[in-house]
C-alpha cells in the first residue's frame, strides 16, 4: 500500500525531483519529461471521462487506462532491472488492441480523415488523443537514450489509436465525425 502523509517536501525547490529508486535527477532530465507527459496525458483522460458518464462502458474502458498510465509513471520512476518493481507488460497491451477492434466492429468504414471536433466529448477524446501522441514522442526520446520497457512503448502507441476510436464513438458511432474536405478552403 502507498501511503503519502507528506505532500509539500521542499525536496524540489532547487530544480531537482526524486525518482522510486531515491535518485535525484534534474526536473528537466528526459525521464522526468516523459514521466510528467505520461501525467498529463491521464489528466486529459479525467478530463475526457467528464463527458463519458453516459457511456459506462467506454468510460470502464477509460478508467483502466487512467491506471495503466499510473502504472506506467511508476515503471518509469524506477531505472534499470529494479528487482521486483511493477513494470508494464503485454496484458494491458492486449486489452487495447481488443478493445478496439470490438468498438471499431461497430463503425462506418473512413472515407476520409478526420478533424478534431465534434461532440464534446469527441473533441476532449481527440485533445487527450493528442496529449498521448506526444507522451509517447517523450517516452521513445528516453528509449533512445536508456532503456525502458518495450511493452510501455507498444501500450503508448495503442493508446492513440483506442482514443481515436472512442472519439468515433462518442460521436454518435461515427455519424457526427467532423470530416476533412481537402482544399476546401481555397
Amino acid at each position: 500500500m502507498v501511503r503519502i502523509d507528506v505532500v509539500v517536501t521542499r525536496g524540489g525547490d532547487a530544480g531537482e525531483t526524486s525518482l522510486g529508486d531515491g535518485a535525484r535527477l534534474r526536473k528537466d532530465a528526459q525521464r522526468i519529461v516523459a514521466i510528467g507527459a505520461v501525467d498529463e496525458a491521464n489528466a486529459a483522460i479525467g478530463v475526457l471521462r467528464l463527458h463519458t458518464r453516459d457511456n459506462p462502458d467506454i468510460d470502464a474502458m477509460l478508467a483502466r487506462v487512467q491506471n495503466d498510465l499510473f502504472d506506467i509513471g511508476a515503471d518509469l520512476s524506477v531505472p534499470g532491472a529494479a528487482g521486483n518493481r511493477l513494470r508494464m507488460t503485454d496484458g494491458p497491451v492486449a486489452r487495447l488492441e481488443a478493445e478496439v477492434a470490438m468498438m471499431n466492429a461497430a463503425l462506418p468504414k473512413l472515407a476520409s480523415f478526420i478533424l478534431p471536433g465534434g461532440s464534446a466529448g469527441a473533441a476532449h477524446a481527440h485533445l487527450a488523443r493528442t496529449i498521448v501522441r506526444r507522451a509517447e514522442y517523450e517516452v521513445v526520446r528516453l528509449a533512445a537514450d536508456e532503456a525502458v520497457t518495450p511493452a510501455l512503448l507498444r501500450y503508448m502507441n495503442r493508446l492513440s489509436d483506442h482514443l481515436f476510436i472512442v472519439a468515433r464513438v462518442l460521436n454518435g458511432n461515427g455519424a457526427d465525425d467532423v470530416l476533412w474536405v481537402p482544399g476546401g478552403n481555397q
